[in-house]
């Protein structure tokens, strides 16, 4: 899996240049680029086929367990519910790191647009509200997007946006957003179930 660049949408105070950001982040990126497909292959290859149709298309949630396994190996802890905001329910962030008395959240798309807005808004008024001192969303580019479920929201879609997190007022805290690629297509290769079993990818 390719990084195609990380976007700093918050970075202020001692944290943004402390080690223990270095970490985190070096755990994000690194468990992105394990992800490969077929298993063994070294790359990430997607079946080519459009999302448009239903039944088309590759599965976005398998994709991100592999990533979320081995986050989880180096300590994180996955499905952290945290009340950030005044949701009565809210759902549970992918994968959290401690940091002091404060949590460093990361989130994996696999929703639409609005599932990326809200994501970016409770991250961002964690932050603001001292429950979390930063936090991440992995987006795929539009070339990747192509090739998934329809409608999974993607970087180019919530681009436009970004002026309005990164006009925010707050003293110490990180907040980005990784847009991710694949490697390749391929008829070849297995498309990848648009399913939750972690073994998908298998």
């Amino acid at each position: 899996m390719k990084i195609i660049k990380i976007t700093d949408l918050i970075s202020t105070g001692p944290f943004s240049q402390s080690p223990i950001l270095d970490r985190v982040l070096k755990d994000i990126t690194t468990s992105i680029s394990k992800i490969e497909h077929p298993k063994g292959s070294g790359k990430f290859i997607l079946h080519d086929q459009c999302g448009k149709k239903r039944g088309e298309g590759n599965g976005v949630k398998p994709i991100k367990l592999l990533c979320m396994n081995y986050l989880k190996e180096r300590g994180w802890d996955l499905e952290t519910r945290q009340k950030i905001s005044s949701e009565a329910h809210p759902g549970p962030i992918d994968a959290t790191y401690p940091v002091k008395d404060k949590l460093f959240c990361f989130e994996w798309e696999t929703g639409n647009i609005s599932s990326s807005h809200r994501a970016l808004n409770k991250m961002a008024l964690g932050i603001l509200k001292g429950n979390l001192i930063g936090g991440v969303l992995v987006l795929p580019s539009r070339k990747m997007y192509h090739y998934l479920t329809d409608r999974v929201g993607n970087f180019q879609e919530i681009e436009p946006y970004l002026p309005m997190w990164k006009s925010l007022n707050i003293k110490e805290g990180y907040l980005a957003i990784i847009e991710i690629e694949h490697d390749g297509v391929s008829k070849k290769v297995k498309r990848i179930p648009k399913g939750t079993d972690g073994r998908a990818l298998n």
